[in-house]
């Protein structure tokens, strides 16, 4: 992490912490566990949703104090669920208060990934962030999330009662979902397209395969697909200051 003052792309997953250093690659790529005085684990954030911010905090306190420069206050891009509202970027931007930052933007997970997939954003586009806890269909309009869905099922959940049909069924049903309430033609749009799936998911050559049949449309798998996101917050690190980037705002 080059300079007194670095940018940091933050992804605070339910299952993994990702940093990313512009120009640097991955700084960090840990699981999303701390160990309090009882020595008992404890997960900071659940289901895409930061429930300790000071657990969290200690988490990236310890990991990356070391690594920055000396009085450093760093810029950072956090990536959100793109549900995620007022109270999530609330507790998010309270766990990265431990890192002193001069400034913190968030963006949207789905616009994250695709910008980390180097996505064509000049027509509508539908992302599907297949992760361990949550997963989540954004329909992106000229950059922006335009709308979206979610629950609260992921990769984590695979089991005896869980299947990988149930994850895709649960996918293709959100992207139904989105597609009837949509009174343009942006959705019936992207899905000609194709679909972008991204997360962790996206690993399991099953999930493509079933989301394309259930939907009838093409499925791309981003570019090693669980750090698109992260990698996609940091190329906000890249616009030059004062520059445009669409669905990004500043926590606060």
């Amino acid at each position: 992490m080059r300079g007194p003052h670095p940018g940091l792309a933050v992804e605070l997953g339910s299952a993994r912490t990702r940093v990313w250093a512009p120009g640097g690659g991955a700084v960090l790529d840990v699981p999303t566990v701390v160990f309090p005085g009882t020595g008992v684990a404890s997960y900071p954030v659940r289901r895409g949703a930061v429930v300790d911010p000071e657990g969290a905090g200690r988490l990236l306190r310890r990991l990356l104090g070391p690594r920055l420069p000396r009085g450093a206050r760093p810029l950072i891009v956090l990536t959100t669920p793109v549900l995620g509202g007022a109270d999530h970027r609330a507790a998010a931007l309270s766990a990265l208060g431990a890192l002193r930052p001069r400034r913190v933007l968030t963006v949207p997970a789905a616009r994250a990934a695709a910008l980390g997939a180097a996505a064509d954003l000049t027509g509508p586009l539908l992302v599907v962030d297949v992760g361990a806890h949550l997963t989540e269909v954004g329909l992106l309009a000229d950059g922006a999330v335009a709308d979206a869905y979610h629950t609260l099922l992921g990769t984590g959940d695979l089991g005896a009662a869980t299947t990988h049909d149930d994850l895709v069924r649960a996918a293709a049903g959100m992207v139904t979902d989105l597609f009837r309430a949509d009174r343009t033609p942006l959705s019936a749009e992207a899905l000609r397209r194709g679909v972008l799936l991204t997360g962790g998911g996206a690993l399991r050559p099953g999930i493509a395969r079933g989301l394309a049949a259930r939907l009838r449309a093409p499925v791309r798998v981003a570019p090693s697909p669980h750090t698109a996101a992260v990698r996609g917050a940091a190329t906000v690190l890249a616009v030059p200051r004062g520059g445009p980037v669409p669905g990004v705002r500043a926590a606060g």
